[in-house]
């Protein structure tokens, strides 16, 4: 089937994104649609690697796991169709794809790597790496790199499931309902840490994103493609963000995907350093440790595992020195509150740097800049996480019950944003020619990153917290 000129991967990803969503929007009717669809959970006994999103469903996690191939096999199948794939090709190398991206993931879930140290005794450990499930990510995207590098003749064999921008836009579509979701739960808790998060994120945007643009184009000489979507992925939201940016100035898509690969190493680094250094130096100021996680440590989960691990690290420290006993929670809930208005500002973002790039970098001498141009450009899976973030919003902000509803909602389309994450790093790492990356400038690329955020993000985003959160404290137990 020819490709349709209407449609684009951008625009297929909105439509896969908003139907996944549509399918799991039919829980505020009382249907479960989706329940079935497969969890992956931190595990020391292999039979509990996985289990089906809802317990409705009374089925084992490797029946989910089937399901979940089927399901989502076909549904990209047929994508990949309209779009004018070879369908054949994609399911064979999907499958392999498919298989090899949960054998990462499942891998990274193990307690041993996965398990924070607030969850030490519940898996009977008595140490972990404590990177949280994300570490499958960093294990997909290794895979994917030595599979690319390594095995060419395997990586061609996959080239038509190779899709990671397709992959990732599907997953920023479905995360604009969780984000939906966790703002209305947000809204119950604190006005004043709801008030000065909104405040700290604000700050950090205006500042951050200036600073990295800076450093990478005037000491490390990037252009403009390369600067912006690094500065949206080091300073705002990681790779959601470096996708979105890409996207809005139309970056080739190798840009914005070498960003996520560093996002996520770089996340592991300071979930493995910050916690421990807010215990040492903000064990009286617990709740700027927790703003200063969700500021500095750029992925979701990474911020909200970082402020879950700095809330236990705290509490004992706190306890043990002083003897105050602070409620739990408060920590990882400031931490996740900072995040969750970061995220929310992507759309924002994308917005204002296509204008940027239509009325001042790439306008035409002589032509005036039309509206249509900025909506051209602007990317269109990031109006689908507008829309899941506002529908969502609207729905849960309506009472308990219906919040109730769009948590469990969530609970299971966020397996489909898991999956689409997993793929995009394995696929991310095929696609990685590091012959080529290099010649790109992709050592240069870690450079600015190593320079942004030890030289100055952290530092900045520790300030901006002490400056809004100072003070603060949580209620005692």
């Amino acid at each position: 089937m020819a490709q349709k000129n209407w449609l684009t991967e951008d625009k297929l990803a909105l439509i896969l994104g908003m139907i996944l969503f549509g399918l799991g929007a039919f829980n505020f009717a009382g249907v479960d649609l989706l329940g079935w669809s497969l969890k992956t959970n931190v595990w020391t006994d292999a039979s509990k690697i996985f289990s089906p999103a809802s317990g409705v469903f009374k089925i084992s996690g490797w029946m989910s796991l089937l399901y979940m191939y089927l399901f989502v096999t076909g549904f990209l199948a047929v994508g990949v169709t309209m779009l004018g794939g070879d369908t054949l090709k994609f399911i064979k190398g999907f499958t392999v794809v498919f298989l090899v991206c949960y054998g990462c993931f499942a891998l990274g879930n193990h307690a041993v790597i996965a398990a924070t140290p607030n969850e030490l005794a519940k898996y009977k450990l008595t140490w972990s790496m404590g990177l949280t499930g994300e570490a499958g990510f960093i294990i997909a995207l290794v895979a994917g790199i030595i599979v690319g590098n390594f095995f060419p003749g395997v990586a061609d064999s996959l080239k038509e499931a190779l899709r990671p921008e397709m992959y990732v836009k599907i997953a920023i579509v479905i995360l604009g309902a969780e984000l939906g979701v966790k703002a209305v739960d947000a809204l119950g808790l604190a006005s004043s840490v709801i008030f000065r998060g909104l405040c700290a994120i604000v700050e950090a945007y205006l500042i951050y994103w200036a600073l990295v643009y800076f450093v990478a184009r005037k000491y490390f000489k990037f252009s403009r493609e390369w600067a912006a979507p690094l500065a949206s992925g080091i300073s705002i939201c990681g790779v959601s963000a470096a996708i979105a940016t890409g996207g809005a100035i139309r970056a080739r898509p190798v840009v914005p995907i070498m960003v996520s690969s560093l996002v996520v190493v770089f996340t592991c680094v300071e979930m493995l350093i910050l916690p421990f250094v807010a215990q040492w130096g903000l064990s009286t100021e617990p709740l700027v440790a927790g703003a200063w996680m969700g500021l500095a440590v750029k992925s979701d989960g990474g911020a909200i595992a970082s402020g879950a691990i700095a809330d236990a690290l705290i509490r004992a420290h706190a306890l043990a020195t002083e003897g105050i006993k602070y409620q739990e929670g408060w920590v990882t809930m400031t931490a996740t509150t900072v995040k969750i208005f970061i995220d929310v500002f992507i759309g924002v973002w994308s917005f204002v740097l296509a204008w940027v790039w239509c009325a001042k970098i790439e306008c035409k001498e002589g032509r005036a800049m039309k509206f249509s141009d900025i909506l051209d450009r602007f990317p269109r899976f990031v109006l689908g996480y507008v829309i899941t973030f506002l529908i969502m919003l609207v729905l849960c902000a309506k009472g308990p019950d219906l919040l109730k509803v769009g948590k469990g909602l969530i609970g299971e389309t966020s397996t489909f944003r898991v999956l689409f994450f997993i793929l995009t790093f394995f696929t991310i790492g095929v696609v990685s020619n590091f012959r080529k990356l290099w010649e790109e400038g992709i050592g240069r690329l870690a450079m600015v990153y190593v320079v942004c955020l030890f030289g100055f993000i952290i530092w900045i985003g520790l300030f901006i917290s002490w400056l809004f959160f100072h003070g603060v404290k949580p209620p005692l137990a």
